[in-house]
């Protein structure tokens, strides 16, 4: 079993477990607690049971301060239920278990403390809400590996030419600070990020003259929306060598731009969003991104 006290004591064992600081962890336990206490009530009234609430068998885990470190471990070190299970001294099924049940629960704690990304943008109301103050935004896609699937037909979907293996992708749009304020669905590998752009997150669902910076897969922006501000390097002719100008602007704009990959890094920093994914529970990939997300966002917060 886990000694918590003993990483709580230490910050550099603690951001390695959890990726999380003691004080982050500390703050996190009063949502936690609410969250999980309505996770609780939620299941007593669909399970019907005549026993009280907190009735029953207690789990391996017996403490709050256990439950979230356990989730949060998971998500950082990402082990099989194998090693779970070993580490916890518990069976391999009761670790799945739990492990997304508190899934729900992280989500809802991150949920209290305002950190989780928008997920819709269908009207200018909505990018609003996700930037109310930004002047500039930073738009990239980002993949994940996933294990070959068996069936032919998601194989040939989620294969992504880019990476030459089995991807997941998301479209993230970010501040100049590194939050993360839009995360799109999850979608198979092979989806163009311009194409993803134009469906998850529309550019004329934007404000036009709100600066966007875009790497070379978005592509035709700058021609289907005019209107928009749009910073993008220029790509070298396949017959000529680009101009010593328009090296030292792409220069520029790559150094600028370079902000969304350093957002992006910190939500890998989870070996969940790194390490090729193994679940196969419908959906999770993408609520494990998105609870990734938080909890950069809720690092972050945690920092100013």
């Amino acid at each position: 079993m886990i000694n918590i006290e003993r990483a709580l004591k230490d910050s550099r064992l603690m951001l390695a477990m959890t990726g999380v600081t003691p004080q982050e962890f500390q703050n996190l336990i009063p949502a936690f607690s609410q969250a999980w206490l309505e996770e609780k009530r939620k299941q007593h009234r669909k399970d019907s049971k005549e026993r009280k609430l907190g009735g029953g068998r207690i789990g391996f885990l017996k403490t709050l301060e256990s439950k979230l470190f356990f989730i949060l471990f998971y998500y950082k070190c990402y082990p099989t239920y194998d090693v779970l299970s070993f580490v916890y001294a518990c069976n391999r099924s009761n670790a799945c278990r739990r492990q997304f049940r508190l899934s729900n629960v992280i989500e809802k704690t991150l949920g209290k403390k305002l950190t989780l990304p928008e997920r819709r943008m269908k009207k200018i109301e909505d990018f609003f809400k996700a930037f109310p103050e930004a002047r500039e935004v930073f738009i990239d896609g980002t993949e994940r590996p996933i294990q070959r699937p068996k069936d032919k037909e998601r194989q040939k979907a989620n294969y992504s030419g880019k990476k030459k293996k089995h991807t997941r992708k998301n479209l993230v749009i970010t501040e100049k600070n590194k939050r993360v304020g839009f995360l799109s669905k999850t979608v198979e590998g092979k989806k163009h990020d311009f194409t993803l752009l134009k469906e998850e997150a529309p550019p004329e669902n934007m404000p036009p003259k709100i600066k966007k910076h875009l790497d070379l897969g978005f592509k035709g922006m700058q021609q289907q929306f005019p209107e928009h501000v749009v910073s993008m390097p220029k790509r070298k002719p396949r017959t000529k060598e680009l101009s010593e100008f328009s090296k030292e602007q792409n220069k520029k704009k790559s150094s600028a731009r370079v902000l969304v990959e350093n957002a992006l890094a910190g939500v890998k920093r989870l070996r969940i969003t790194t390490d090729t994914f193994r679940n196969r529970k419908k959906n999770f990939d993408d609520q494990t991104m998105f609870i990734s997300c938080g909890l950069w966002n809720y690092h972050l917060a945690m920092k100013w």
